[in-house]
């Protein structure tokens, strides 16, 4: 099969989760960069209610795009099964399948989200006061679901034959025309948080447009045609249990984060604000991981393709490796450059002393707690995305449960023993009640696989 982008299949397992990773890694971090500048423009230009209203709908985000994501790339798993098997005409059936469950699922996500907006709104307890800003940033984000969906489905279809480098090109590009775009509807047409909406929504789309061109015109092995839409109710099926499960495991984590931040409230808002900043520093010094995760996951579905559980095994081997290098690394920044990374989301300059010391010791007790278990952190997304590219999403979605539990148990239990600390266990606790029943079920099945390939 003739084909571009990075055959997994065949090579150093290391060097190829390298070579793969890096473009990946680097359009993540300017990602996070863009997150970065897109909140001081919001801050800045509309002032701290307009922050505090986008801020607010945070956790609604997280629930339905973070859905989205794992959704679009559960569906792209097969696709990357049938490029591994050198597959041309399964290849062609698994993208018509992506084209018809993203357009499908979009329309219905994007209806039943717009419909619950102000419901959930008032569910989370938003202030009177901000709760029509709020309205204004989330519906749109919501109403151009499908610009999302577009961009993700066809970024997870290049990463799917190996192609890493192509969607970070159009992240880079997305990210720069959405500050730019963030500036002129809000500081130039005074939109206020609707314009910041509406150029994440445009930027978006653009980008979604580009990388189907780009899919058309140098991927023919990408092309389809009618024949490959005709129904086939277990191909579907087995695209959708995927995408499913790969969804719903965002949408439990965003849950356990509703809860955490139910618990946090009650410590008043210099801790809400100083556990907020060391989480941003965590977020921002941790993005490796859902790299990692995001390479073992196209990796595994090639070689799953290919009949090489040998090498997913020394994959999965190799990628644990380099996950906790980096963890390491994650950990040691963490550390150092506490002070620092947190002054990025908190103006020193603008609390008193004493309040400005409560926020550097709250967020140092957050960072120093749980950059111990960066290493399970990392783990997690190495052992979750093999599973699911292996086909076998039940266990993920059960770890996500795990995780749910114990972040809501700890949340509630432990700060009546221990105070703000209980809090920031929380998150380490979930960590380890997640990474330990996914790596047992990874080396019980994973030898499973392999038998039945092979006897």
């Amino acid at each position: 099969m003739s084909k571009q982008g990075l055959d997994m299949t065949s090579g150093n397992p290391f060097r190829l989760l390298i070579v793969y990773s890096f473009p990946i890694l680097l359009g993540s971090l300017f990602q996070q960069l863009y997150n970065l500048c897109d909140t001081i423009i919001v801050g800045r230009c509309l002032g701290p209610d307009a922050l505090a209203a986008v801020g607010n709908t945070g956790p609604m985000n997280f629930l339905v795009f973070g859905f989205l994501y794992g959704m679009t790339s559960g569906f792209a798993v097969i696709t990357a099964q049938r490029f591994g098997a050198h597959d041309e005409e399964g290849l062609k059936k698994s993208v018509a399948m992506n084209i018809v469950l993203n357009a499908v699922t979009g329309i219905a996500i994007t209806a039943l989200s717009c419909a619950l907006t102000m419901p959930l709104l008032r569910a989370i307890h938003t202030p009177q006061s901000i709760i029509g800003w709020s309205f204004d940033y989330i519906f749109t984000c919501y109403a151009g679901i499908a610009c999302i969906i577009l961009y993700n489905g066809c970024a997870c279809v290049l990463r799917a034959v190996g192609d890493s480098k192509t969607p970070v090109y159009f992240l880079v590009f997305s990210s720069a025309l959405n500050i730019a775009l963030d500036i002129i509807f809000i500081a130039s047409f005074g939109l206020g948080v609707f314009g910041a909406a509406l150029a994440t929504v445009i930027s978006q789309g653009v980008s979604g447009i580009l990388s189907l061109v780009w899919i058309i015109v140098k991927y023919p092995m990408l092309r389809v045609s009618a024949r490959h839409f005709r129904v086939d109710r277990r191909f579907a099926f087995r695209h959708l249990a995927i995408g499913m499960n790969m969804g719903f495991q965002f949408s439990i984590t965003a849950i356990g984060t509703i809860v955490v931040e139910g618990a946090l409230n009650r410590f008043g808002p210099t801790k809400i604000a100083a556990f907020t900043a060391a989480q941003k520093v965590e977020q921002l010094v941790t993005v490796a991981a859902g790299v990692m995760g995001v390479t073992i996951a196209n990796y595994g579905g090639q070689n799953l393709g290919a009949g090489r559980v040998d090498r997913i095994k020394e994959g999965v081997t190799k990628g644990i490796i380099i996950s906790v290098a980096f963890a390491v690394l994650a950990a040691v920044l963490a550390m150092v450059f506490n002070v620092q990374l947190v002054s990025l989301f908190l103006d020193r300059g603008k609390v008193d002393a004493a309040s400005w010391e409560e926020l550097r010791a709250a967020s140092w007790q957050y960072l120093n707690l749980t950059t111990l278990f960066y290493p399970v952190l990392f783990v997690i997304f190495i052992y979750r995305n093999v599973l699911q590219s292996i086909g076998r999403g039940f266990c993920p979605l059960m770890g996500g449960v795990f995780e749910l539990v114990a972040r809501s148990a700890a949340a509630f239990i432990l700060p009546g023993l221990i105070g703000y600390a209980g809090i920031c266990l929380s998150e380490p606790l979930a960590w380890a009640s997640a990474a330990i029943p996914l790596a047992i079920a990874y080396y019980y099945i994973i030898n499973r696989v392999g038998r039945s390939l092979h006897g």
